[in-house]
Formats: C-alpha cells, structure tokens, sequence
C-alpha cells in the first residue's frame, strides 16, 4: 500500500486515526467504527462487547457470532476480550467501487436471550491509486494550417480513490507551440483541451514529443504521465465544427435497441472532398461503451445498440470525431454526456430468517419469531420499500434498522385452535407502478400440556350379569386430550378406595392405555348388587393433568340359586294327621320356601305331583302360597295314608327346583284336635302377619308408582319442549327387561328409542318401573278360589320376601329421573 511506505510519520497518523475514529452514535441506535482500507490484518477495530455492553463470559455461553451479507470474513472478533480486529485485506475500491460512503454491515447476533445489534464499520479511502490514462502513447496529427488557439480535446486520467484523493491535477511540460487548457465541469470531471500557441511549420518541425503529468490530491502525492506524440500534416486548413462542444443528454434506462439519443450535425468551411463529413466514436471510447451506443457515420446518429442499465451504470461519456476527407484529413470532436434516469424496474427482494420455530404455544408476547431484509436496487422513491405481513395472524413486524424487520409475536397463541401459521411478508416500492415481492415462512406452534383428558360424560351406568368370568371385559372408558404428542398420552388408573371389606381393585382392574375394565372375579349379584368407582385419566405431559369418570355397575341376577325349604318341611319329609270329617278348602299345612335370587328368578310356585297308580288326589298346594289344604270331603274310598310330594320350582331359565314330602294320615276326629288346633294357630298368625304385608305392600306401591309417574311427566315435559329434530323416528334396538315378582323394569340398550312423536330424538336412557301384580298363568285362577284379602296377603308376602330386590328398582327409578335431568341441563 503506497501510503504505508511514505515514512513512520504516515504509520503512526494511520494508526491514531484508527483509535480516534472508533464512536458510538446513539442518534441511531448503532455501532459505528471507522477504519481506513488495506489496515493489515489483526489491526484493532473496536471493543464491540465492550461498546455492546455484553460481559465477556457471557460470549461463548449465548453464541456470540458475527454475520456480514455479501462480506466474507473481512472482519473477526476475538471471543476472549471481545475486541472486533481485521482479519484479512480491505480493498475500498473493490468493496464499493466509487461511491462516496462505503461502509461493512455487521449483525451481531446472540442467544439466551435473541438479541441482535447493527454494525456499522466506516471504510476509509487512502491514496493507494495513482491516476491512470487511458493509453500511455497518444498521436496527434495536427496541420500546419492549424490556426492559432485551435485545441485538441485531450481524455483526462482517472483515479480510483475517491473525494480528495481523486482530486486530479495536470501539468503539460513545457513547449513554445502548445499549452494545456483545463476547463472544470464538476469537482471530479476535467476537460482537458491541446490548445496551439504558435503557428506551426512542418518543415521546420514535423514531429514533437509532450508529456502530460496526473498529480491526485492525496497525501503522499501519486501520478500518472501520457507521452502526447503531435505530426505536423501539411494539407487541408479547415477542420469541421460542432455547433456546441458538448451535449448533454438524459435517457431513460431500459431504452429500447435503436432509439436515437441524438443527431450531429458538424460543419466544414472547406470545399469538395475536403468538406465531406465522417463521424465516428473516438479511440478513447472504451469498449463498453460502444457496446451500448453506435454512430452512423454519415448521418452522425448516435442510437442505442445494447441494454442500458441504470444500476449498472449511471452515466456514459462518449467522444466522437468528425473527419473530413481532405489530404491530409482534418476533424473536429465533440462530447456527448449521457445520463441515465431510473425507472422503476427493479422488484423488491425479501430475505426472511428464522431464528426461532417452533413456537412454544406460551410464549410470551414480543418473542422474535425470525428476522427480515428486504432490499431493492432502484434509487429514490423507487427503492423506498414498505413491508407488510399477512393480516389476522398473532405476529407483527417491528422495523430495527432501515430495512430490517423483526417478526415478532403480538397476541397469544393456542395450538388447539392453530397449529401453524403460513405467514406471507410482502415488500412493496414507492414506484408507479408499484413493484412488490413476497416470502412465506411456516410458524409452526409447539404444544405445551394446556388441556386435561376429558370424558364425554361424567358418569356412565353398566349392567354385567352375575357370574361371569374372571377377567370379563365390561366397559371402556375414553378419554380425549386436545393435546399433541405425549401431552395427549392418556392413560388410566382406578381411583383405589375400601369396598367392604376389600380394596376395589380386588373387583375391577383397568388397562391403563386402552381404558377396558375387566372383571378380575365373578361377581354375585346376592352379594354386591352394586359397586360404584372412580377411573381416574391422566396424559403424560410435565406436569400431568387428568379428569376422573364415575362408573355404577349394576350386577344383574342369574337364576344360581335353587330353593330352599324353610321350617319343618325341610326335613326329607314330614307327617300331618287330618280328620275323616274335615271338608273341602281344609288347609293342612304349609309348605315354606325362599330363593336367594330376586325377580323373576326368585319368583317360586308350588305343585303337587301325582302319586303312581293313585287316583285323584283329595289335596292341592296353593300355586303361589304353598299351602296344602283339601279339595273335597273325604271318604271311605281314600286311602288312610297319604304321600304328598310339593315340588317348588322358580321363574329363572333354566328354573331350579327342590322337593318336599308330606305324609298325611286320615284318623278320626276325636284323634286330631291337637293337629286342628296346631292348624288354627298357624292360620291365626299367618292371618296377622298378613295384615303387616298388606301395609308394606300398599306402601310399596304408592312409592313405585309415585316415581314411575314422576319419571314420565318430567320426560314427557322435557321432550315437548325440545326443539323438533328431523329423523326422530328412527327403529329402536331391543330393549334389555328384568321383570320381577312384584313388577318389572326396563333398560334401553340404545340412545334413541323408537319415538315417533315429530319431536327430536330422546337425549337419555329412561328406566322405567310399572308394577305387575298377577303373573303365570294360575293367578286368575287362584284370585277366585282365594279371598280378596287372603290374596293381597299372599302377593304381599312374596314383596316382603324380595324387598331387596325392591328397594334396587327404587334406586335405580330414582337414577333415571337424575340422568333426565342432567341430560336436559335441569341440573348442575
């Protein structure tokens, strides 16, 4: 580098002037640092974490890193003291050509937490170019008729450097014919014009040699020299002229091919050949140039030849030459200034990066979601670019420096209700029209463990048979988590509790990623009518969430039970003695039996079977009562000794059934009164016992029918004033009926029943309890042949003898009136 050679004096302002100019701007809220160019490598910049306010320790721990567009490394930070240094070759003029601010832009960017900061890195120009000409030999032909004061315009060196640097100066050496004329047109541009200060003579001198001196304005000075060859021509004494020596010209860049930037017109004073006229682009004209422009050389039309771009360049000076076709030729020049004007035909460019994806769904407001450049080579309102983003989304751009954007989140995100996000940020120039660019980044957002398992319902009802077997799968329970990925991992546990004497998991056990209960033993419905649990969903997420579910299993009755004879008639058998001169209707004694089942499988009915090769027996047994009494008088045709055997049979499929044997002896009257009173005190205390069934039994009615009639004016007002639903007619599944001896209740198996009321479609299960006091078909029967009281006695007592199977139907008449009324929003 020239300036570095110049002596210790340049070295040491170069280094001074390294440490001075190194300013923190807060006006614009960035680093700014000034360095001159071809500083050697490792030269001190700036204590950029200093400056940052960054802790060093903290450099490595949050990823301190540098990144320069389009820079490469020219730049380096050392992590352990934080001081931003030189790290290879800076060459101003390579880095920003001739412009007159040149600057190296740095994002500094570190994490935990996403910070990034603008740099801004002034590059200073030194005198490291020396002018340059264009050629160093230049012939000039000049006639010896070349009048006094006639000039030759000359091309002007050009220096690299910019501002002082390039600030040219020229010196002609010394010569008694010629002197150099400067004409200045603007602080950087020269013309430079031969101009002839004494008549020339070819024969006195036909050839001299001149040198033309360069001198920037740099410290140390630098030059260029051209050697100016001049012939002396002897002929044609007039040369053609321009109407004005230079034309200046604006063009709308993006010209089309061929369109005329202007007509010369030169004129020579001479005559004939020696004032025909040809035009043509001089020899300074470099190459590039005449790949934009050509010159007819007849007409001196300068039209366009290639694209012309104002961004490639702005500007085009061309030299033309006007001959003529004297001997020796002579010819007069003009310049032709062009400038290019901008329009609008460069489109914005977008640059997004994403820095942080996915997105947690609770991040908190302002969180940088990625950063955006947008750029546009056009200039003035032109490259002004706007930049927007998608409408109705939760983010927002945040203008950080020119045309940087940060993204970040402006309102709260939920990924149950938008998982992800395609986000579109458009740039928009102030041209007309209007040029716009976009890019589309993807926001996808991460889930966090927000939403607990929910069941469909808070309680669900099932009915399992007794009996059945271990292991026997009777229910799944479901859960949703509108949770992702193993926040949505749901699994189940019982809520562990005491039944009895027992824990529940004894019971029922829960698989805990398909949700089926099983059975793990048969249950008895005489044991556990019903078993009540809680099971509890949990999902996998940190910390876990979870919701708990009632299930009522109600265990329904098998026929497991035979009956069992209760009293005396328990025993293998048992012997009555009965007077000759009893009549019809004579109650002998009664058989007593109980089933441990309930309804229709505890249902017991009695009959009598026929002695072998007897004839027709003088005794009966009550269907439903048990009790034996006579059908007729007796006589002599009977025999003395009577074998009677009662088989008591229940309702259940297949019925049980267990037998009892009665041994009758027929004696005289005066042998039995002990037997007739025995039977006149049982009847005395059946009678009473009678009268206390007949209160329950009345009781027992009204209750049931109370919230059976309950139940169907509630569901019947509820579904009148539902709102109609099309398709309420809809076939029913079959329904699921346990029917016991005092009355029978039914399960719908299915949501909705067949309804065909024009109302919607039923939003519950309805049990239902109706009594029914005559069943089988002996009951008419044994209604006449009884009592009206006798009957509503025996009826009773079967009630009273199944009152557990009774207090269930309440309970479970009770259910249904509750789940009515929750389905229909009547309760909390």
């Amino acid at each position: 580098m020239p300036s570095l050679r110049r002596g210790p004096g340049v070295r040491q302002c170069l280094l001074l002037s390294v440490f001075l100019l190194a300013v923190w701007e807060t006006g614009s809220g960035q680093l700014h640092y000034s360095i001159p160019e071809e500083a050697k490598h490792g030269t001190f910049v700036g204590r950029i974490a200093q400056d940052l306010g960054l802790e060093l320790a903290e450099l490595v721990p949050r990823l301190f890193r540098v990144v320069s567009k389009d820079r490469g490394n020219l730049l380096e930070v050392n992590l352990q003291n934080g001081i931003l240094f030189v790290n290879s070759r800076i060459d101003r003029e390579a880095l920003c050509g001739r412009s007159a601010e040149c600057s190296i832009h740095l994002e500094v960017i570190v994490d935990r937490p996403l910070q990034v900061f603008h740099v801004e890195v002034e590059v200073r120009d030194i005198n490291d170019n020396p002018p340059v000409f264009p050629m160093t030999v230049k012939t000039i032909q000049f006639p010896e008729s070349r009048l006094l004061d006639s000039r030759f315009p000359l091309e002007g060196a050009s220096d690299a450097d910019i501002g002082v640097n390039a600030l040219l100066s020229y010196k002609l050496s010394h010569d008694e014919f010629f002197f150099l004329d400067i004409q200045t047109n603007d602080e950087l541009s020269h013309s430079l014009f031969l101009v002839l200060g004494k008549s020339l003579d070819r024969e006195e001198r036909a050839e001299m040699n001149l040198l033309l001196l360069a001198t920037d304005g740099g410290k140390p000075e630098l030059t260029g020299t051209i050697q100016i060859l001049i012939k002396v021509l002897d002929v044609n004494d007039n040369e053609p002229t321009f109407p004005q020596s230079v034309y200046k010209i604006q063009l709308l860049e993006n010209t089309e091919n061929g369109t005329l930037v202007v007509k010369l017109n030169a004129s020579d004073a001479d005559e004939g050949s020696n004032s025909e006229i040809v035009y043509s682009l001089s020899s300074d004209v470099s190459s590039t140039t005449r790949t934009k422009f050509k010159i007819d050389p007849t007409s001196g039309e300068i039209r366009t030849k290639g694209e012309l771009d104002y961004e490639e360049r702005k500007s085009y000076d061309i030299l033309v030459t006007a001959s003529d076709k004297g001997i020796p030729p002579m010819s007069g020049h003009c310049k032709i200034s062009i400038k290019l004007v901008d329009i609008n035909d460069n489109a914005p460019k977008v640059s997004i990066t994403s820095l942080s994806l996915p997105v947690q769904e609770d991040a908190p407001l302002g969180t940088v979601i990625a950063l955006i450049t947008v750029s546009d080579r056009d200039s003035g309102i032109n490259g002004q670019v706007t930049c927007t983003i998608t409408i109705q989304v939760p983010f927002k751009l945040v203008s950080t420096f020119k045309n940087y954007y940060s993204m970040v989140l402006d309102s709260a995100l939920d990924r149950e209700t938008t998982s992800d996000y395609k986000v579109v940020v458009t740039a928009r120039d102030g041209g007309s029209p209007s040029l716009w660019a976009s890019a589309s980044v993807s926001v996808e957002v991460a889930d966090v463990n927000d939403n607990a398992p929910a069941f469909a319902q808070p309680e669900y009802t099932v009915f399992v048979k007794e009996n059945n077997p271990p292991g026997a799968h009777i229910f799944t329970v479901s859960a949703v988590d509108a949770d992702a990925q193993e926040n949505a991992l749901v699994s189940y546990s019982l809520v562990e509790r005491r039944v009895g004497e027992r824990a529940l998991s004894s019971y029922v056990s829960v698989h805990a990623e398909s949700g089926k209960v099983y059975a793990l033993q048969p249950l008895d419905h005489e044991e556990l009518e019903l078993l009540q649990f809680q099971v509890s969903a949990r999902d996998a997420g940190v910390p876990a969430l979870g919701s708990d579910v009632t299930l009522q299993v109600f265990v329904l009755d098998e026929n497991d039970n035979a009956p069992t004879l209760l009293g005396p008639p328990a025993r293998s058998s048992v012997s009555e003695l009965v007077s000759w001169s009893v009549g019809s209707g004579f109650v002998v004694t009664k058989v007593h039996a109980v089933d441990a089942d309930s309804g229709y499988n505890a249902w017991l009915s009695y009959e009598l079977q026929p002695a072998a090769g007897s004839s027709r027996s003088p005794f009966r047994v009550g269907l439903y009562t048990g009790e034996i009494s006579t059908t007729r008088a007796l006589d002599d045709a009977d025999a003395p000794s009577q074998r009677l055997l009662v088989l008591v049979k229940d309702h259940g499929e297949p019925a049980l059934t267990t037998t009892a044997t009665v041994l009758v002896s027929l004696v005289e009257t005066s042998q039995a009164p002990k037997a007739s009173s025995r039977a006149l005190v049982d009847a005395a205390r059946l009678e009473g016992s009678l009268v206390d069934v007949n209160v329950y039994l009345i009781i027992a009615i009204c209750a049931v029918s109370s919230l059976l009639v309950l139940t169907l004016v509630l569901y019947t007002a509820l579904r009148c004033s539902a709102e109609p639903m099309e398709g309420s007619c809809a076939p029913g599944k079959p329904m699921l009926l346990c029917s016991s001896e005092i009355g029978s209740w039914s399960y719908s198996k299915q949501r909705k029943p067949r309804v065909c009321s024009g109302e919607g479609p039923p939003k519950t299960d309805l049990m239902a309890f109706s009594p029914s006091l005559s069943h089988g078909p002996d009951s008419a029967e044994e209604g006449q042949q009884l009592s009206g009281s006798e009957y509503l006695g025996k009826v009773g007592f079967k009630i009273w003898k199944n009152s557990k199977n009774l207090a269930n139907i309440i309970h479970i008449s009770k259910y249904s009136i509750l789940s009515i009324l929750k389905e229909y929003d009547c309760l909390e």
